[in-house]
């Protein structure tokens, strides 16, 4: 059968270094750290006392107070970021087929902190069973598209991909998919996250995975630099409005990009650890590439997984050399994750924003707070360091890996 073109119609993005798309895109360019001293709970007897916070959310200035007792932060995440890209897809809610229309989103962990809170709550107790009615439906990590098809009528498909930190790059796969199949017109689709609480903060310090550069916060994430110590946890949301391409034309849309494929993969190696080679990584930036139909000196720009951890940030790299060849260093290859932190499974979903953004603006972001050369990262790659660099970017891929060794890749392509 003859599959249909996907495109992206809008967008929504609730970050650390930005409340909506405007002042992301802001932060991105101008190279903003999203990092600072945690400011939700006391920190003092934590390994790591900073992450990347949102800045100024309030939940009343989205939600009256009623609802936003009913909502973890993930959950609030998720509905900010939608509605915004659905007021910038500029779709008509009243003449859309909702039937046709579906939510598709990701989430590594889901509502950790209200699971948190109520387990803090009965420990402190008597013993006696006393839990929030809305525990369930709070925590559970498919609530989010619920409560959006729920607010807004669509009854297409509607789940959660959970695939650790690939989560929303896997929703983004699902949802290209199910349009390409004819099964949509309409699927809004992203991630949201919201682990920056007690339980997660203990829980990534006693893996050894986060930094703990308390003395500089806003430098600690710091992909690719030889004095990088483990990543930076974040915080937040990005929506993305894909749509069927003549869905979109016929009703006049703005049309951002063209989704031209997905990859996936498994390393099949470790539950945290990323295989040392790449294999996994190699595979799935191939399976991408066919999946598009493209060869790799099609590719302009590739937004990293780059954590900032020792072992990742070179795995990846090596992959990219193998794939791309002598193309590689043609490549404008950054880590947008240098300045929001890591949003675990909203991760897939800002960072594809970015690099839909880069195509629209011709500007590749920069992977700030590199100062120090890792002698184990080929030196031919332009990893786009401390500085934005204006380019022509026509076709951008985007990587993500998560626990357990999920990879996912998705290519965007500029349309005109």
């Amino acid at each position: 059968m003859q599959l249909k073109r996907v495109v992206v119609t809008g967008m929504g993005a609730l970050t650390p270094i930005g409340n909506n798309l405007e002042a992301y895109w802001e932060g991105l360019k101008t190279g903003k750290s999203g990092c600072a001293p945690i400011t939700y709970f006391d920190t003092d007897k934590f390994k790591t006392k900073f992450a990347c916070e949102l800045k100024g959310y309030n939940p009343q200035d989205y939600f009256d107070r009623k609802e936003a007792r009913k909502l973890d932060r993930f959950a609030q995440y998720a509905l900010v970021s939608s509605d915004e890209a659905i007021a910038d897809s500029g779709i008509d809610l009243d003449a859309v087929d909702k039937f046709r229309v579906g939510v598709v989103w990701g989430a590594g962990i889901g509502g950790l902190e209200t699971f948190q809170n109520e387990v803090i709550g009965y420990a402190g107790g008597d013993g006696t069973p006393r839990f929030n009615p809305f525990f369930i439906p709070k925590m559970i990590a498919d609530i989010a598209p619920g409560n959006i098809s729920i607010k807004h009528g669509f009854m297409g498909p509607n789940y959660t991909t959970v695939s650790a930190c690939a989560s929303s790059a896997n929703a983004m796969i699902d949802a290209l998919n199910y349009i390409r199949l004819g099964h949509c017109d309409v699927i809004v689709t992203g991630g949201s996250e919201a682990a920056v609480t007690i339980a997660g903060m203990g829980g990534f310090n006693a893996m050894h995975a986060l930094s703990t550069r308390n003395d500089s916060p806003e430098s600690a994430s710091r992909p690719f630099d030889a004095t990088r110590d483990g990543f930076v946890l974040g915080e937040g949301a990005g929506a993305l409005i894909l749509e069927e391409y003549e869905h979109a034309k016929a009703r006049g849309a703005k049309i951002y990009a063209e989704v031209l494929g997905g990859g996936l993969s498994s390393d099949a190696h470790h539950m945290t650890a990323p295989h040392p080679e790449g294999i996994g990584v190699v595979r799935v930036m191939e399976n991408c590439l066919q999946n598009a139909g493209l060869k790799p000196e099609d590719v302009d720009a590739i937004n990293t997984h780059g954590t900032s951890t020792p072992l990742g940030d070179v795995a990846e790299l090596k992959a990219i050399s193998k794939v791309f060849g002598a193309h590689a260093p043609n490549i404008n290859i950054n880590s947008t994750k240098s300045m929001t932190g890591h949003l675990l499974g909203a991760a897939g979903a800002i960072e594809a924003i970015a690099s839909i953004l880069a195509m629209e603006h011709s500007l590749v972001p920069p992977t700030i707070n590199h100062s120090v050369v890792d002698e184990n990262i080929d030196p031919t790659l332009n990893l786009t360091l401390n500085k934005a660099q204006k380019r022509d970017v026509n076709v951008a891929m985007s990587n993500t890996f998560g626990f357990g060794g999920h990879n996912a890749c998705v290519l965007f392509k500029k349309i005109g």
